[in-house]
């Protein structure tokens, strides 16, 4: 597997005062466990980015054409007819990076402004909504989506099975 993580220049000296854990690790593990948990049959390639409110307003202008910061985008380089089903993943070899043999699953971009402003209004750690935030986008690029209330129970119950199973819980 193949996690790619790249912190804004900008941030790269903040984002250690922001956060007190390891970003790499915990998006690596936060990506291994949803990995796992949805049995995903193939290694993986996922690019992570950090930044801050105007990249991420950027980015959610340019792509989603709504013109404001949010806390997480996720951009799925894989189409599912339905959710979580990878049986044919391989009728589409655009689906694979043809170096190295790794499903491209897609992009997670985090606002690390927001995770902290969150993090504080939930009442939870840091560590907590970054976890989140990955497990969040992991189910998007496994084709969930929360456009409905049945959608977003799914998802919603995936994201806090993987944060679960990995002890990383609402500190409440």
């Amino acid at each position: 597997m193949t996690v790619s993580m790249e912190i804004e220049p900008e941030l790269e000296s903040r984002v250690q005062d922001l956060f007190s854990f390891d970003c790499e690790k915990t998006a690596t593990d936060v990506i291994c466990q949803a990995l796992s948990f949805e049995k995903f049959p193939y290694e993986a390639e996922i690019n992570l980015l950090l930044t801050g409110d105007e990249g991420i307003r950027q980015m959610n202008r340019d792509y989603r054409q709504t013109d404001r910061p949010t806390d997480v985008l996720s951009f799925p380089m894989i189409h599912y007819d339905t959710p979580g089903d990878f049986s044919h993943l391989e009728d589409d070899a655009d689906n694979f990076n043809p170096d190295t043999g790794e499903a491209v699953l897609g992009d997670i971009i985090i606002n690390v402004n927001r995770a902290v402003q969150q993090a504080q209004e939930y009442g939870h750690s840091r560590l907590r909504e970054f976890a989140f935030l990955i497990a969040h986008s992991m189910m998007h690029l496994f084709g969930y989506d929360h456009m409905t209330p049945q959608e977003a129970a799914v998802m919603e119950l995936k994201q806090e099975q993987v944060l679960e199973e990995l002890h990383i819980l609402r500190d409440f």
